[in-house]
């Protein structure tokens, strides 16, 4: 049996929807500078072309190649919420699939940021359902537990909080934390505009 969060159901606290919208502007590239070039999450990209994400974290922990804390976290969170999943970094079995990509756009979720494994990724693609993982694989999962929701995670070398601000785009992902948000939103957006002045000038 998978054990579970006290607040599963998504009641924590979310960074502003005006900063998120602001970083959801700017490139990862961009954001990832203004953190100093920390907060990028190693190895894990778009599984297709043109996704992009930008959502408070809604975490999981699960067992290598196991998804059923995945397919609880999907029926907890809440509209916009990025299900951050560390899946151990194992691409031996995938975590999530069409069908489950289809329930969560159903539930109007951010998309998934994935240590581990999906597939059916041209059918997620055809979904619009931005999805970030370390690889793909046809082979399924087990469904048996354990795992944990809304606890620290570790994804592509990189720690996440329930709420953290998680962005992806065509260079991968960065992780910004919460109480950072609007910090990294103006120095982003100042790294932007002298990049625009340097092209002006070149």
């Amino acid at each position: 049996m998978s054990i579970v969060a006290p607040d599963a159901a998504g009641e924590f606290e979310r960074a502003a929807g005006v900063v998120i919208e602001g970083l959801s502007k700017l490139p990862c590239a961009n954001i990832a500078d203004a953190m100093d070039r920390l907060g990028v999450a190693e190895g894990i990209h778009a599984m297709w072309s043109g996704a992009k994400l930008a959502g408070p974290a809604y975490t999981i922990w699960t067992r290598s190649g196991d998804n059923r804390a995945v397919h609880q976290a999907i029926d907890a969170a809440q509209p916009g919420d990025v299900l951050v999943v560390n899946g151990g970094g194992d691409t031996t079995r995938a975590l999530i699939g069409e069908l489950m990509a289809t329930r969560a756009v159903k539930r109007r979720l951010g998309g998934f940021v994935i240590d581990g494994a999906v597939r059916d990724r041209e059918l997620i693609g055809e979904l619009g359902l931005p999805v970030f993982a370390r690889g793909a694989t046809p082979a399924g999962p087990y469904k048996n537990g354990p795992g944990r929701l809304l606890c620290p995670v570790a994804i592509g070398g990189v720690c996440v909080l329930p709420g953290d601000i998680v962005l992806g785009d065509g260079d991968g992902v960065v992780v910004v934390p919460r109480a950072m948000g609007a910090t990294v939103l103006e120095a982003a957006r100042e790294i932007e505009k002298t990049e625009f002045a340097k092209r002006a000038s070149y």
